[in-house]
């Protein structure tokens, strides 16, 4: 059973860090997409960042993190961390890892990731 379980979320203040965590279990992600999204309130969930380690671990991000978040993977420990610094009261969201089982994906968009986390609170305050 895949099964991806997120962790790291809390209150910060703005200017801090995070790092998430997604553990994965019943697969090995060596060859398929971890993609990070994140939900706001009254907001549609957007695709945040994705690492694809088929193909040396390449790396996405959307304009709105790049250069503050940077996504890894320890592919022994299945797990992909999501290190976020500088944040912004705008980052307060559910954010969710999810996983695309299968070749080819370089983009988190959702509808190409198969299996989801149950998500963890991420709140920045001003």
């Amino acid at each position: 059973e895949v099964q991806l379980v997120e962790s790291g979320g809390g209150l910060v203040q703005a200017g801090g860090s995070l790092r998430l965590s997604c553990a994965a279990s019943g697969f090995t992600f060596d060859d398929y997409s971890i993609g990070w999204f994140r939900q706001a309130p009254g907001k549609e969930r957007e695709g945040v960042s994705c690492i694809t380690n088929s193909d040396g671990s390449y790396t996405y991000y959307a304009d709105s993190v790049k250069g503050r978040f940077t996504i890894s993977s320890d592919n022994a420990k299945n797990t992909v961390y999501l290190q976020m610094n500088s944040l912004k009261p705008e980052d307060t969201a559910v954010y969710y890892c999810a996983a695309a089982l299968r070749l080819g994906v370089y983009y988190p968009i959702e509808v190409l990731y198969d299996y989801w986390g149950q998500g963890t609170q991420v709140t920045v305050s001003s």
